[in-house]
């Protein structure tokens, strides 16, 4: 039967800033061609998934807000089970805050009050924001975040991500992160798959980050597909710890890639 769906990394693997990686398009229309199921994933909590879908469609890639998972909605989604109605602060940006809000949960900015702290990529981070956190947890609240990224891949190099909210409250308050629900997060693979409609092993995840794209697929029985176009040096695959099942240049390479599967 081979693979029946792709979960399609965003950053790094489909485009770079407002640049489509060239033929990502091409092959992701042919393999729809095929019948093959795909979610775009991305641990980016910058937009709505709506305005995904539209970058994506604007680029030459067809998309609706339905065919996106990131990390803004597997955190409302997670927090909504845990504690429904929960009063949360976010280190986010406005598009997780609208997520959080679309979920039933109460926008709160009074440590006292608080229950969940978010730590998300925020280039709006300021000190206040980074003391209401602070103080939040200190006085009890539980401590999350949307993905663990350390950068983020941009048109020129890599910009800080949440990695950097996570560490400044880790280091001030003593406190770890509780969950981390963007990739590679089981919480992540649980909401595609559910997308997809399909069991782990019909799967594969091609992304351009050994330590979150790869390792989220060999965590959950995916075929793990690494793509060079982003942030992954070819060198680095001969020390690293995760290693992927297959590794193409770019997406332009799926289509042929996903020809032999069907034939293993």
């Amino acid at each position: 039967m081979g693979i029946q769906g792709y979960l399609l990394d965003l950053d790094g693997t489909v485009y770079l800033g407002e640049r489509l990686i060239p033929g990502a398009d091409r092959a992701i229309a042919e393999l729809r061609r095929r019948g093959r199921r795909i979610v775009f994933l991305s641990n980016k909590p910058l937009h709505s998934r709506a305005d995904y879908a539209e970058k994506l469609t604007r680029l030459g890639v067809r998309a609706s807000e339905d065919d996106v998972i990131h990390s803004s909605y597997v955190m409302a989604r997670y927090l909504a089970r845990e504690r429904p109605g929960a009063r949360v602060y976010a280190i986010g940006e406005p598009p997780l805050l609208a997520e959080l809000e679309a979920a039933g949960l109460e926008l709160s900015g009074d440590p006292e009050r608080i229950e969940f702290v978010v730590a998300a990529f925020d280039r709006t981070c300021t000190w206040d924001k980074l003391n209401t956190a602070f103080q939040a947890i200190r006085r009890g609240a539980r401590f999350v975040a949307t993905n663990p990224d350390p950068t983020c891949p941009v048109e020129g190099g890599e910009i800080p991500d949440a990695a950097a909210v996570i560490a400044a409250l880790e280091a001030t308050t003593g406190k770890k992160v509780e969950a981390v629900v963007g990739k590679p997060s089981p919480h992540t693979v649980r909401a595609a798959l559910e997308r997809l409609e399909l069991p782990a092993d019909r799967v594969a995840m091609v992304g351009d980050r050994l330590g979150t794209d790869i390792l989220m697929a060999r965590r959950a029985g995916l075929v793990g597909i690494l793509t060079l176009s982003g942030v992954t040096r070819p060198e680095e695959l001969d020390w690293a710890d995760v290693k992927p099942d297959y590794v193409i240049a770019s997406l332009a390479e799926l289509p042929d890639l996903d020809a032999r599967l069907a034939r293993d």
